[in-house]
């Protein structure tokens, strides 16, 4: 692309040309949507606004605006990152949105997506049980995303982040700060509950590693970028998750629930337990894999688990 830049620089000069030149290059490198958009036309223009330094939702006036010469290599080189070494544009902006929130992530981290937003939004309902939320755990947090926005969603909780990854935790602990939220939200480290002994949760979440063998051996090239400890979970995707099961009522209070998503590997878990009372979640705005059970319930089954 080096050798095109004077080129391209000589013929394209508003914002709108740069937007247009992107999506061009997005459909010659058949660049894989996954990590924030579905649109071409959306990620290009989003590409080229950050670039500039300007809003996802800037008056579309803007778009006549010419490019100063510095501008136009940085967005060449956005181009270049996003089309020739597949990298997800949330990694090269340092940040990705989550329940209209924003949040740093980079290569230590998953990009936020999880279809739990939905279930924050609606504050769990009608699920988790009537009543005050005290304490929440966002298990395997990763940037934080989750357990931060619960922490919006129930302002009167303390939430704890957990992750066995210390450079995951260093990302959400900046989340934190971010979001002035040092004062009920902590990171804590360690191997799943382990991070967290002897505590108790109203409410646990938790986006583990839920992808299976296969799926992982024949992910887009983007999905290289991402951790892949937060990615892979044995050959059906579920080693993780299961432990999760088997551990989580002793960390629930009584009435508390679980909420886990598991992705396409539902298809596994609902063969390979099917007894156990999972409540799995119509996502009315995409997604799927995402299962609920009570703490009771939990108890009731542990012969399964």
């Amino acid at each position: 692309m080096k050798s095109d830049q004077a080129a391209i620089s000589e013929h394209l000069f508003t914002l709108r040309d740069y937007i247009r030149w992107t999506l061009s290059e997005f459909n010659r490198h058949q660049v894989f949507f996954g990590h924030g958009h579905v649109s071409a036309w959306d990620e290009a223009s989003q590409l080229v606004l950050n670039a500039v330094d300007l809003p996802w939702d800037a008056n579309p006036a803007v778009l006549d605006a010419r490019l100063m010469p510095a501008e136009k290599l940085k967005v060449l080189d956005y181009v270049r990152q996003r089309t020739e070494e597949r990298r997800p544009l949330p990694y090269i902006t340092g940040e990705a949105w989550f329940m209209g929130l924003p949040f740093h992530v980079d290569e230590r981290v998953l990009i936020p997506r999880s279809p739990i937003a939905e279930l924050i939004e609606q504050g769990f309902e009608p699920w988790l049980r009537p009543g005050p939320v005290e304490r929440i755990l966002d298990l395997c947090t990763g940037s934080g995303c989750i357990g931060i926005a619960c922490a919006f969603a129930f302002p009167e909780a303390e939430v704890d982040l957990a992750d066995l990854s210390t450079d995951a935790l260093v990302v959400a602990q900046q989340n934190i700060e971010r979001h002035e939220l040092s004062d009920r939200v902590r990171a804590c480290e360690g191997d799943l509950f382990a991070a967290v002994p002897g505590e108790r949760y109203d409410l646990i979440v938790s986006n583990p590693p839920y992808v299976d063998a296969d799926d992982l051996a024949s992910m887009p090239a983007e999905y290289g970028h991402e951790p892949a400890l937060a990615l892979g979970s044995g050959p059906d995707g579920l080693d993780i998750t299961r432990r999760i099961l088997r551990e989580a009522a002793d960390y629930l209070t009584e009435d508390g629930l679980l909420v886990v998503e598991v992705g396409n590997s539902e298809v596994h878990l609902m063969s390979s337990m099917p007894e156990l009372p999972l409540v799995w979640i119509e996502l009315e705005q995409g997604g799927n894999g995402v299962f609920v059970i009570t703490a009771a319930e939990l108890r009731a089954h542990r012969h399964l688990l």
